[in-house]
């Protein structure tokens, strides 16, 4: 028998980074009744296969949408832009109209077997998408995992290229001056070297303008937490913005199952006092320069502060090779942590979600990536902000200047970080300073509002959980027309 509950296509990017929130959005769309059909290339929904297992009861069905790296130049592993080169990045990117005709034909066929979708909800890298859906008469949003601030930002400097146009190394943004000043230092390396001709600036010039067709533009963020970002794209692309945050996933969600390294992290902070230890992660797709790792590893060992750090091979060696720690770490160091139960050193997963919502955690030296930084956030974790590519740089950038719950480090993989100014941040959050208190308090409020967004109780439905109702009544809307 047919399942006759309304169906939402998810179609994300091929990238980690895009996939993880859609993945995130499919388990709450799923949990509020609707059947999912989430849409990728072969490689990685055949990877999506062996990691999700999802249960027989689960609504989620993956489904292959055609590509041939062969087609345009790109070997095999380039379907999926992890951890390579910029330049295959760039090349994947203008290689996705491809996916137009194979993806049109993929609705034109659900549409034949009687399961039209409600709604097509596409990466913000297809703007093409939307003309698609509606050719089929299909309500479509565009969905983004990051911050709207941090989204505002690089559309604004994509399509306004500002810092081409001045020599001093801050600058406003034309039609975002709500954002403040942007440092060249909160440049990514492609926006630092952008200019007319660069092809991810083609590239943007041609998809940016096709968001305004879309329907709607819902984000994983919270309304009173990124609430200028939001009015900018309502502003700009006059459709609804509909934050509908915080999603993120669980282990359960992904079918991890490192329960050894769960249980060594758990076990190690159960014997640490609350609120006294330091969590490092850089993300999974994200790395920092090797001399850069040195000092942080010489702060760790001069300091008496606990701490968990995930580490991953430096930025000159290839991210997903296994870690050497007699290459990148002082003389001794791992032995030294682990004979004086002073830190836990892990080189492959973490589970982080479990590690941040432990009581004995203090502080998170982040690259700033969305994903989590709303996990640091819903747990109360005060924030040492170390942002490393794209739109990180903004989200820091928020949390320092906006939010009130965030110190910067360092910004890049270039510049040398002292040790001594290593230092200073972690105690300033860790310690007893007025600062440290005051971003301590703030963080605290932060997560009662984060929490208060997702509050579901009878006719009370708060900011995110609205949204949501308000997004599927507009595609049940249209459906309707």
């Amino acid at each position: 028998m047919a399942d006759e509950r309304p169906n939402v296509l998810l179609f994300p990017f091929m990238a980690e980074g895009h996939i993880i929130p859609f993945l995130a959005l499919a388990h709450h769309i799923e949990q509020k009744g609707y059947t999912v059909t989430f849409v990728n290339t072969p490689r990685n929904i055949k990877k999506l296969h062996q990691s999700l297992r999802p249960p027989p009861s689960s609504s989620i069905k993956l489904v292959e949408i055609p590509f041939n790296c062969a087609d345009h130049g790109l070997p095999p592993e380039a379907e999926n832009t992890n951890s390579g080169p910029y330049e295959l990045f760039i090349r994947l990117i203008e290689a996705t109209p491809a996916l137009e005709l194979p993806f049109r034909k993929l609705l034109s066929d659900l549409i034949e077997t009687g399961e039209k979708p409600l709604c097509v909800v596409s990466d913000f890298f297809f703007g093409w998408a939307a003309e698609v859906a509606h050719e089929f008469g299909i309500f479509h949003s565009i969905f983004s995992g990051s911050s709207a601030f941090g989204m505002a930002c690089c559309y604004s400097l994509r399509l306004n290229l500002p810092h081409r146009h001045t020599d001093n190394v801050e600058f406003s943004l034309p039609d975002f001056p709500e954002a403040g000043k942007v440092h060249v230092t909160q440049l990514p390396f492609p926006m630092l070297v952008a200019g007319e001709n660069d092809p991810m600036t083609k590239f943007q010039r041609k998809n940016l303008p096709k968001w305004s067709s879309s329907d709607a533009f819902i984000f994983n963020t919270v309304e009173d937490l990124d609430r200028s970002g939001l009015s900018f794209f309502r502003r700009k692309l006059r459709i609804p913005v509909w934050p509908i945050g915080p999603l993120l996933l669980s282990r359960r969600d992904t079918g991890r199952e490192e329960t050894s390294s769960l249980e060594k992290c758990i076990e190690w902070l159960d014997k640490r006092e609350p609120k006294s230890v330091l969590y490092i992660s850089f993300g999974s797709q994200n790395t920092i320069s090797a001399s850069q790792m040195m000092n942080l590893a010489k702060t760790l060992d001069a300091s008496s502060r606990g701490f968990i750090w995930v580490v991953r091979p430096p930025l000159e060696t290839d991210i997903n090779a296994e870690f050497a720690a007699e290459k990148w770490l002082p003389a001794g160091f791992t032995q030294r942590v682990h004979d004086e139960e002073r830190g836990l050193i892990i080189s492959t997963w973490a589970p982080q979600v479990e590690i941040l919502a432990h009581e004995s955690v203090a502080a998170f030296m982040s690259h700033c990536g969305w994903n989590s930084l709303l996990e640091s956030l819903k747990n109360g974790v005060p924030l040492i902000g170390w942002p490393v590519a794209a739109e990180q740089f903004y989200n820091a950038k928020l949390l320092v200047e906006e939010v009130g719950v965030c110190v910067e480090v360092a910004r890049g993989t270039k510049v040398e970080v002292r040790e001594e100014d290593i230092t200073e941040k972690i105690e300033l959050v860790m310690g007893e300073s007025e600062k440290g208190k005051r971003i301590r308090r703030r963080t605290a409020e932060v997560k009662e509002m984060i929490e208060a967004a997702m509050r579901d109780e009878g006719d009370y439905k708060a900011s995110s959980v609205k949204a949501m109702q308000e997004f599927f009544a507009a595609a049940a809307k249209s459906c309707c027309c």
